[in-house]
């Protein structure tokens, strides 16, 4: 092959016409140079940068480089591999791939990066927080609660604000642009450092109220952790309950009352079935503390209804068998009051004048009672019936005192009519011992403590000077010896106290 046809070949092809083995060497020549230079420079620009030139600058280096590229086709080819390199490395030239744009562009892209990766730390905290304040919203409402909502509220508008401001400098800048220039680009990257900042400003706040959250979120978590088992444990007592009442009814015995109670908590079993979402959670566990407590007390009595009708039965044949013989010790009153009347005189006896039609009408007002208790017990009312008892007891035991009072008389006023001396010693025995006390450790009484016991002795003086004549009073005697060792007693007490407490 000849030079000129090496040359020929190594003539690049132009970008509107291929080249074709099958087309003649000699007719590409042509082609070449009759390529206009508007059309070929940007062409070959496009090809090594992304960077464009504009101006008249611009148009001046296009068609100069269209000019070597024209020139260096015409050489042959061992003077093109010496002015190749020359034509690149030469000064004048402009940089290819890169330069201080996309270096910019980098830069911004990284800013970017920086503030969406700062955005959504801040959207993901905010979002735990807000799951944190409607918890504690739902459990709690006191001031400090509220207050938190209220700041949360507030944080939630300063985060609004520095989003927007981010979200408006993304769309500002268009960083993928072909044209970005380098003062945009760093712009940008200026604009969205910013944002960022901000962005992490504001999550610095938002960490700092989560922590002070603490109290606030165990509190509630708490309540909202005892919430399902509290709900769970009223159902299972009402169940309970209800188990126990038809267990009873199964055995025969009426349970009217106890079913009414059960039933009355029926509407709040379906409140608590409607969940604390409807109700709030601290009104839906003290709802469910006290079904289940409510319903425990059924379930509980319920329980206890058999032994409960067995005791009735028992206190019912127990009772009458009182009655009965109280009606027998209310006719020996009279006897004991004859003998009271003979031997004694009026003061000793008048205030048991009228015991023993008191204790007949107690009598027959017990019996009267017995008979409703034992109505009330085969029509099975049973709280009735226990109330009707309580009722008889309490008569009975009224006039037991007072048949048992008429005999107990009579027998302290033959014994101190025998022996008078025995009250008056142990009635001295009680003073005595309550001056050494008083004296103890002291040279001179209390006042407190020597006036009453002064004044006792004088008494027990007077009472024994009371026994003299032909018919004394045995009675007031006994009850003043009585009211003097009572006296004594309480100086005691006084005298210990105070050194006890001293000690």
């Amino acid at each position: 092959m000849s030079a000129r046809e090496r040359e020929v070949t190594a003539t690049p092809a132009t970008p509107s016409q291929p080249y074709t083995p099958s087309v003649p060497c000699a007719q590409q020549v042509p082609r070449v140079r009759a390529v206009p230079r508007s059309r070929e420079v940007p062409r070959f620009r496009a090809g090594f940068g992304s960077t464009r030139a504009s101006g008249a600058a611009g148009t001046r280096r296009g068609s100069s480089a269209g000019r070597d590229l024209l020139g260096l086709v015409l050489l042959p080819l061992p003077l093109v591999a010496l002015v190749l390199p020359a034509a690149f490395a030469g000064g004048g030239t402009r940089r290819w791939f890169g330069g201080r744009s996309e270096s910019q562009r980098a830069e911004a892209q990284a800013a970017k990066d920086a503030a969406a990766a700062a955005f959504y730390e801040l959207d993901t905290a905010q979002r735990d927080l807000r799951i944190s304040i409607e918890t504690i919203t739902a459990v709690d409402d006191t001031p400090p609660a509220r207050r938190a909502v209220a700041d949360f509220e507030a944080l939630g508008r300063r985060i609004d604000e520095v989003s927007h401001t981010y979200i408006d400098a993304v769309d500002a800048h268009d960083l993928d642009r072909d044209d970005l220039e380098a003062s945009v680009a760093a712009h940008a990257r200026t604009e969205l450092t910013r944002a960022k900042d901000e962005l992490g400003r504001v999550k610095q706040e938002l960490d700092r109220f989560e922590q002070g959250l603490g109290p606030l979120l165990g509190k509630a978590e708490t309540q909202l952790a005892r919430l399902a088992p509290a709900v769970e444990r009223a159902r299972q007592s009402l169940l309970a309950a209800s188990n126990a009442l038809d267990a009873v009814r199964g055995s025969g015995l009426k349970a009217d009352d106890l079913a009414a109670r059960l039933a009355a908590l029926a509407p709040e079993l379906t409140k608590l079935n409607q969940g604390a979402g409807q109700h709030g959670v601290p009104e839906t566990l003290e709802r469910a503390d006290r079904v289940a407590r409510d319903a425990g007390a059924v379930r509980a009595e319920a329980e206890r209804l058999p032994e409960r009708a067995t005791e009735i039965d028992r206190r019912l044949v127990s009772l009458r068998t009182r009655a009965q013989a109280l009606t027998t010790r209310s006719g020996q009153v009279n006897p004991v009051l004859s003998e009271l009347r003979r031997r004694f005189v009026a003061e000793c006896w008048q205030d048991l004048q009228h015991v023993p039609d008191q204790s007949a009408e107690a009598v027959r007002q017990a019996e009267v009672r017995l008979a409703e208790a034992r109505t009330a017990r085969e029509e099975q009312r049973w709280a009735d019936a226990t109330a009707l008892l309580s009722t008889v007891r309490a008569l009975l035991n009224t006039t037991d005192e007072a048949v048992s009072a008429a005999g107990d008389r009579l027998r302290r006023l033959n014994e101190v009519s025998k022996d008078p001396q025995r009250e008056i010693e142990r009635t001295r025995f009680a003073i005595r011992d309550a001056q050494r006390l008083a004296m103890a450790g002291r040279n001179t009484p209390d006042p407190r403590q020597a006036r009453p016991l002064d004044d006792s002795v004088a008494r027990l003086e007077r009472a024994i000077g009371s026994l003299e004549g032909r018919h004394p009073d045995y009675w007031h005697f006994l009850t003043e010896l009585e009211a003097v060792r009572a006296t004594v007693a309480e100086v005691v007490s006084q005298i210990r106290e105070e050194r006890g407490a001293g000690a």
